[in-house]
């Protein structure tokens, strides 16, 4: 068993590191550089991968998951893993010393997985009790590892070094991690599908309206990572002010 586990994380890490490798000689046009993106030649291949990829695979199997799924079970679905992330986000927010906002997610937690049928009906929301969405990513960003070299993992998407870090810490407060061999891979790649299908009108939006997409989706995830490490209250960048001397 702990055989097989140590494997669930070697694959999940050593697969985005060797594309990562493999795509490292690919290069930027002069005068593209964006300086949260230094390795933009090798994260643009990546992307054009992850778009191949998404085209060919990932889409039609979302769009068939979505044509064949009623809804309301969709929802449940989406729900059920949601409630799961709350085990999580609520270790984090006591890393970051939010005790008040761990027990509130505690509290989701045992509403949802009780009376919501372990997450499939989100409860806690009907009746008030907010959501607050912690990773291992927004810890470290809490305590100082505020800026970090932008990423783009193979079938992952966008991250950064300090999210990927953050994500490979993630995956031991799953509950998920510690099921069979044949439950944890279904279930990932369920969640997977599951996810896709969720975002199918947004990645529509992009495609439709950004010129760059690769560009967009780099300032709208870097700007969301922000929001996300300072609940919601970003300090104002140095050059939004204006020298009055």
């Amino acid at each position: 068993m702990a055989v097989q586990m140590m494997n669930r994380v070697v694959i999940g890490l050593l697969l985005p590191l060797i594309v990562l490798g493999l795509s490292a000689c690919a290069s930027v046009p002069e005068g593209t550089e964006h300086n949260a993106d230094p390795l933009e030649g090798m994260n643009r291949s990546i992307n054009r991968f992850n778009t191949d990829f998404d085209n060919t695979i990932a889409k039609p199997v979302a769009k068939g998951y979505q044509a064949i799924t009623p809804d309301p079970l969709d929802r449940g679905f989406t729900n059920f893993f949601h409630n799961l992330a709350d085990i999580n986000s609520a270790a984090n927010n006591l890393f970051q010393l939010k005790p008040g906002r761990a027990i509130t997610d505690v509290g989701r937690l045992c509403v949802n997985t009780t009376v919501g049928l372990l997450g499939f009906i989100d409860v806690a929301s009907d009746i008030g009790i907010p959501e607050y969405k912690e990773d291992l990513g927004q810890t470290l960003g809490y305590w100082g590892y505020e800026e970090s070299t932008y990423i783009m993992l193979p079938m992952l998407g966008p991250s950064t070094v300090r999210d990927f870090i953050g994500k490979t810490g993630d995956v031991f407060m799953n509950p998920i991690y510690y099921t069979s061999e044949g439950i944890y891979w279904t279930l990932l790649v369920f969640r997977y599908v599951d996810l896709r299908a969720d975002l199918l009108r947004a990645s529509k939006v992009v495609e439709e309206a950004a010129i760059d997409p690769y560009a967009f989706v780099r300032e709208s995830y870097l700007q969301k990572r922000r929001f996300d490490i300072y609940d919601g209250d970003p300090p104002m960048e140095d050059d939004m002010f204006f020298d009055d001397i």
